[in-house]
């Protein structure tokens, strides 16, 4: 598999996973109407940037877990 390959892959998922996550939360904290309706935006503009770092994101759950488990 090439690296470019890896990176988009783990791009997407985490792009997902992080706009459903802040639509979530933008829709239990500005109410059901204004959250759904215009929540997706600012969720969108979150995942993107957020999705562009997600190689230390999993390493810092990497290193969380192996903290734990000591």
């Amino acid at each position: 598999m090439d690296g470019d390959k890896v990176y988009r892959t783990g791009y997407l998922i985490t792009a997902v996973i992080v706009f459903i996550g802040c639509w979530i939360y933008c829709i239990g904290t500005y109410g059901y109407l204004v959250g759904l309706g215009v929540g997706w935006l600012p969720s969108m503009i979150v995942a993107l940037i957020v999705s562009v770092f997600w190689p230390l994101i999993v390493l810092g759950v990497v290193g969380a877990i192996f903290t734990v488990l000591r």
